[in-house]
């Protein structure tokens, strides 16, 4: 039985080639593979040394030839395949440990030249992926160090693979192949030689002419938006550090297609915020948000702001959740409860209520050598991509355009209403006041409909608007919007600006003596 070796994430493979030579598998490596198990004194032979014929070209053929490809792909149930490859001195290779040259890392960096790109294109990699993939009926194939510990001991334990676990890690490899030309694919069909001087570094477009994605499942889900509609849930190959599926299910019934949608919308809202806080989340908009001095006070305040749509909410806070909190949170009826963490106390307490949905995520954020986020919108046989809505507020561009500003108060509670704005479907509207919102109107199509619907939100929960401040995420068209919104009490207004009617609205908040302030940014969320 042999074994060849080949892998550039040299994780756990020094253990692995360990055990198998245990078995009495022979081992056959590559170049630095095979210098570290030689090293660790394990008997390894090169493939130059199997194959009769030396690497070449600086590395770049080495393990295309008929040795190393026969023994991958000769099936062992047909008599003429073993034939031909007894004929010609080929073994037959009943294992293949292959990680890809690191081409996705490589060009992550923002100095990578078009040369280093080209030359972290593995090709002889992936051929063997491919052939042993293709033979999987004979051939065990490992492309990832995740995946050693669990065959190697299903191989100790009976003496083989199982040919259900050669499939699954099968078709593994093709889709790790997949994956690697997806990446090579969209960084060089971003690029464009200059015609005049080929010898200059590329320049590059901000969008590849063509764009491939690389998903992987992580649950297929009851139903979609609809019972009559199917869904599965699918992440990102490598998900940004304190995002939704990052998230682990610490109790309840599984996540609902809408559940996540909306998970996701109420974390985002509250990790915006530095201060303790908590977001309610109904049908994709909040329905409520606060700070608070702890999780329990941020929690009543953002329920008040509208007990009726809170009632089958996803609730999510940027605290651990303690004893306190889990008790308010207990007395409403939840679908999902987001958290850093959760106290002992807490988790005792929220087991009562088994069908709730528990999530507890981190708190980290993507450092700066992260790949950007694009965010997807899929229309009828097509894809709408944009980087995403990352921005929250450039203090530098804040512009006060009313005779009257506003106080250290007010200030505090526009930043506060600005966040809840940017992640409340548009037209939003949201009036707050000491770090809470007491009315919010979404999604609605005049922008004056969402103020009085936010006005009598308010009202229905008994909130006074007289005193408060709004945020609208997009510009006032007309004056209409700030009459409603003064009547009502409001007393400062922070938008984007930039509609045609400036003028005309800014002189609308001087006569009522609203305090206005310009954000030079607009935050849609359709």
């Amino acid at each position: 039985m042999y074994a060849l070796l080949s892998v550039s994430d040299k994780t756990g493979v020094l253990e692995l080639a360990r055990r198998l030579h245990a078995r009495g598998v022979t081992l056959l490596s590559t170049g630095g593979t095979a210098r570290l198990l030689a090293d660790a004194g394990l008997a390894v032979t090169e493939v130059a040394s199997h194959t009769g014929f030396p690497e070449m070209l600086d590395g770049r053929v080495k393990t295309l030839h008929p040795k190393v490809h026969g023994g991958l792909l000769a099936r062992r149930d047909l008599p003429e395949h073993m034939h031909a490859i007894e004929q010609h001195g080929i073994p037959p290779i009943d294992w293949l440990v292959v990680n890809l040259y690191p081409f996705e890392a490589t060009v992550a960096r923002p100095d990578c030249t078009l040369e280093q790109a080209i030359e972290n294109i593995d090709i002889g990699g992936p051929a063997m992926v491919r052939s042993g993939a293709k033979n999987w009926q004979g051939v065990s194939v490992l492309t990832d160090p995740a995946q050693y510990e669990a065959v190697l001991a299903e191989f100790e334990a009976s003496g083989e693979v199982s040919q259900a676990t050669r499939f699954a890690l099968s078709v593994a490899a093709f889709e790790r192949v997949a994956q690697y030309d997806a990446a090579i694919a969209n960084h060089l069909s971003a690029l464009r030689l200059q015609a005049a001087a080929p010898e200059k570094q590329p320049t590059r477009q901000e969008w590849p002419d063509g764009f491939h994605l690389s998903l992987v499942k992580v649950q297929d889900l009851r139903y979609g938006e609809n019972p009559h509609q199917r869904a599965a849930f699918y992440r990102d190959l490598q998900p940004l550090p304190g995002s939704l599926p990052t998230a682990r299910q610490l109790q309840g019934k599984e996540l609902s297609y809408n559940n996540i949608a909306d998970a996701d919308a109420a974390w985002e809202c509250v990790r915006a915020f530095d201060t303790c806080a908590c977001v309610i989340v109904k049908h994709a908009n909040p329905c409520g948000a606060a700070l608070g001095a702890d999780p329990q006070s941020a929690y009543r305040a953002a329920f008040a702001t509208d007990p009726t749509s809170a009632f089958g909410g996803i609730i999510a806070f940027n605290r651990e959740v303690d004893e306190a909190a889990a008790s308010a949170v207990s007395g409403q009826f939840v679908e999902v409860l987001i958290a850093p963490s959760y106290s002992a106390q807490a988790l005792q307490l929220l087991a009562a209520k088994a069908n709730v949905r528990v999530l507890a995520i981190d708190m980290a954020r993507a450092d700066g050598a992260a790949p950007r986020r694009l965010d997807a919108k899929r229309v009828n046989s097509g894809l709408l991509l944009q980087t995403a809505d990352d921005e929250l507020l450039d203090e530098t561009a804040l512009k006060v355009v009313t005779r009257r500003a506003p106080t250290d108060a007010e200030m505090a509670d526009l930043h506060f209403a600005w966040k809840v704005a940017k992640f409340t479907k548009s037209n939003a509207i949201v009036f707050a006041a000491g770090g809470r919102t007491v009315g919010v109107g979404a999604g609605q199509m005049s922008r004056v409909d969402s103020t009085r619907i936010a006005c009598i939100k308010a009202g229905n929960a008994g909130l006074a608007i007289a005193g408060s401040v709004v945020a609208s995420d997009a510009f006032f068209p007309f004056r209409d919007g700030v009459d409603v919104l003064a009547q009502a009490g409001a007393r400062a207004v922070i938008q984007p600006g930039g509609s045609v009617r400036d003028a005309e609205v800014i002189a609308a908040a001087d006569e009522h003596g609203l305090a206005m302030v310009f954000t030079g940014m607009r935050h849609f969320r359709h």
